[in-house]
């Protein structure tokens, strides 16, 4: 069998619960190899490339549910309360989760009406009643075997839930602001905080594949999984990872549906470098209007002073704030741009099979799937301004079309990042076999 144990640190000692010893194959290069067993607190590697396998929690179905269930809590207090508000010339603003949307779909712009609301509340909140509804299910004495099913969408959501860029993006609107009008913050801001600070740590304490395992523990996969005639002989015999659970199995005959998770399954996603390159041509054909047509409209007694991405930098420089102007700068501009251009090379070198630096280039690829939502930051800027800032005929702030364009290549560029398979870039350079190599022709 190829493969050989990843690396581990000093085991833990005697009568520690420890995690089952699994074939299993990397995502970043795709080699099989051997996970071994772990104890609580210890992490494993792949051999080849480094990129982190598996890392072991303590407790954390238990730690897992506590944590949903309070960020299910916290997000409720963040929707019913107000976030913020804003009081000039004996006037006054309140805002909400749901008033930057509503503030889009007024001025025409649905589109971002219905991202930002997606990002904000609809996918946090989709996330978090999942895991808590799976973490309840399997603690039932028969738990439903459709849990399986919703964990998969629990995999799916997390790229798009963006609470933390949406509070950063509240932090940029505030220094807009500040000098112009009177600000309250209210309990859903704190709220936003907090619930960012449970959602980081429920992600730190649950160990995905644990709630997997424990599925199968408990009967929940209608086949049984053979883990050790899986390793024994799935290396050489054409094996198949499956992309939201990692199961490494052997399809069947006429079934291509993974036994574990009921998703189907790819030796590499399908279509990976054609579809990468089609949504990564639509970003950078939209990044130029993006920059050029304004995000907002300033609407000062009837007279209106439009505002670019760039622009929007400029005004944090002159006020002094040249830490959040590189932050925006840099999510907002340079991000969405490097993200093109190394796409770029990474599709290339997968299509050219280049052998050099391929460690260096899975690191950039995950780099780039990590940021690319950051740069919605502007997006949710723009939301917050045009939530607060109404007041009639004397001051309001309208959306503009460049934020429109600037959204539809932040959504592009990650979805071209999602579609991207890393490990194409291994097979295209012979380090998985002729076998995975010839897949690419």
């Amino acid at each position: 069998m190829s493969g050989a144990l990843a690396a581990l640190p000093a085991a833990a000692g005697a009568g520690v619960d420890r995690t089952p010893a699994r074939l299993c194959e990397c995502g970043s290069c795709g080699k099989f190899q051997m996970l071994p067993s772990l104890a609580p607190g210890e992490s494993a590697r792949c051999l080849r490339c480094g990129a982190l396998l598996r890392r072991a929690r303590h407790d954390p179905l238990g730690r897992g549910l506590a944590l949903s269930l309070a960020a299910l809590a916290i997000l409720g207090i963040a929707c019913l309360m107000s976030l913020m508000s804003v009081s000039t010339a004996g006037m006054t603003r309140k805002a909400n989760l749901f008033s930057g949307p509503e503030g889009m779909a007024r001025s025409g712009l649905w589109e971002l009406s219905v991202i930002v609301l997606f990002a904000t509340v609809a996918a946090p909140a989709l996330m978090v009643m999942a895991r808590a509804y799976v973490l309840i299910g399997l603690r039932m004495r028969h738990p439903p075997r459709h849990v399986r099913r919703v964990f998969a969408l629990v995999e799916h959501l997390r790229p798009w839930s963006m609470v933390e860029v949406y509070l950063i993006g509240i932090a940029v609107a505030y220094t807009k602001l500040v000098d112009l009008v009177h600000i309250e913050f209210g309990a859903a801001l704190y709220a936003l905080g907090l619930l960012m600070l449970t959602m980081v740590a429920c992600e730190a304490a649950l160990d995905r594949q644990s709630v997997w395992e424990e599925m199968e523990r408990r009967g929940i996969p209608i086949d049984d999984i053979d883990h050790d005639a899986t390793a024994l002989t799935a290396p050489d015999k054409a094996a198949v990872s499956c992309h939201t659970c990692g199961l490494v199995c052997l399809p069947a005959s006429g079934h291509d549906e993974c036994p574990r998770c009921d998703s189907r399954l790819h030796a590499r996603k399908p279509n990976a470098i054609t579809r990468a390159w089609a949504l990564l041509v639509a970003a950078a054909i939209l990044y130029v209007p993006a920059n050029y047509y304004p995000v907002l409209q300033f609407i000062q007694l009837g007279s209106g002073a439009p505002s670019t991405i760039l622009g929007g930098v400029v005004e944090l420089l002159d006020a002094g704030m040249w830490p959040l102007a590189l932050l925006v700068f840099s999510a907002s501009v340079a991000v969405p741009l490097m993200k093109v251009v190394g796409m770029a090379v990474l599709l290339i070198s997968a299509r050219r099979g280049w052998t050099s630096r391929l460690r260096d280039r899975s690191r950039l690829y995950f780099a780039i799937a990590t940021i690319g939502r950051w740069s919605m930051i502007d997006i949710f800027m723009v939301t917050i301004l045009v939530a607060l800032v109404q007041f009639g005929s004397v001051v309001r702030i309208e959306p503009g079309v460049g934020g429109l364009a600037f959204c539809a290549v932040v959504i592009l560029t990650m979805f071209a990042a999602e579609g991207f398979d890393p490990r194409l870039m291994w097979d295209a350079a012979g380090e998985n076999g002729p076998a995975r190599q010839a897949e690419l022709h």
